[in-house]
């Protein structure tokens, strides 16, 4: 008997839905014989040339003052239409099972003050196959501007306050229940709302700071299975079989995935629509959804 779609069956979470006989025996059984995401990391890196996101984001840009378009917004565009279209991305290992998450989310941190002293807030936010990267860049703005109020302060960062006033034994009791409660999807959605572990994707901006990108670990504790990073803007000399040299601006990003939930072959897929997409960054103006030749 067939599942109608969107019903939740026993075994599925919150979250995501269990692939019971969608996965092969081998990736079954994979989360058994390694059961830990961080012992499962497979990281990546491509250097991507800025020279077409730097004409798209001059026309997006133009006649505006503020909440321009940035590199940022490009890229992770770029990534979610990714997701949208390799659905593996989006996977996750919990309880030695694996699941479809029902979303794609996104998730990053916010500085409220570019300085030694300034704290900083989580921002998490979901996205569908017909958003654009113009509802993106909206929502994205509007999440930035809220975390960086004098007053704000986000849902997950507010538990860890509560939690660090407890005695030390007492943190220790019940973050060892929190762990048992994650593994089976049951920590109550009001403390993980907000919080990056859970989400599709992971981005951390390096770049804004001037640091450039390199490795970024996954944690144990959610879901999160794509960590991203992107460094900063440089140059490289690219040497053709022609013997000339194109030397050009391009920005490296790290990806680390938790490799049970692909194989080689699909994560290289992956970063080979990733680059079509980034080398004609005007596709993101179209639905998410919209094929891609590549």
């Amino acid at each position: 008997m067939k599942r109608k779609p969107g019903k939740r069956r026993r075994g599925d979470r919150f979250d995501g839905r269990w692939l019971r006989d969608e996965v092969p025996a081998m990736n079954q059984f994979m989360p058994y014989l390694m059961p830990n995401r961080t012992d499962n990391e497979a990281y990546m890196k491509v250097d991507v040339d800025t020279r077409p996101i730097d004409a798209y984001l001059a026309k997006k840009n133009e006649g505006l003052t503020e909440d321009k378009y940035t590199y940022f917004h490009v890229i992770l565009a770029a990534m979610v239409k990714t997701v949208v279209h390799r659905p593996r991305l989006n996977r996750f290992i919990s309880g030695n099972r694996m699941y479809l998450r029902n979303n794609i989310s996104v998730a990053f941190v916010v500085k409220k003050q570019f300085d030694d002293k300034g704290e900083e807030a989580l921002a998490f936010k979901k996205y569908t196959k017909n958003d654009t990267i113009d509802t993106l860049h909206t929502s994205i703005m509007k999440e930035i501007h809220e975390c960086r109020r004098a007053d704000s302060v986000d849902n997950s960062t507010d538990f860890m306050e509560k939690l660090l006033k407890l005695p030390r034994g007492v943190l220790f009791v019940l973050m060892k229940i929190l762990f048992f409660l994650d593994r089976r999807g049951k920590v109550p959605y009001d403390l993980i709302k907000t919080d990056p572990n859970y989400a599709s994707i992971f981005l951390t901006n390096l770049g804004s700071i001037g640091m450039d990108s390199g490795y970024h670990h996954l944690n144990n504790w959610g879901t999160n299975s794509f960590f991203a990073v992107i460094g900063k803007k440089h140059m490289v000399s690219d040497w053709k079989e022609d013997g000339t040299n194109d030397v050009h601006p391009v920005i490296t990003l790290g990806l680390t995935l938790d490799e049970r939930i692909g194989d080689g072959y699909y994560y290289s897929k992956s970063l080979k629509l990733l680059r079509k997409i980034l080398e004609n960054p005007e596709i993101l103006d179209k639905p998410f959804t919209e094929k891609i030749d590549y």
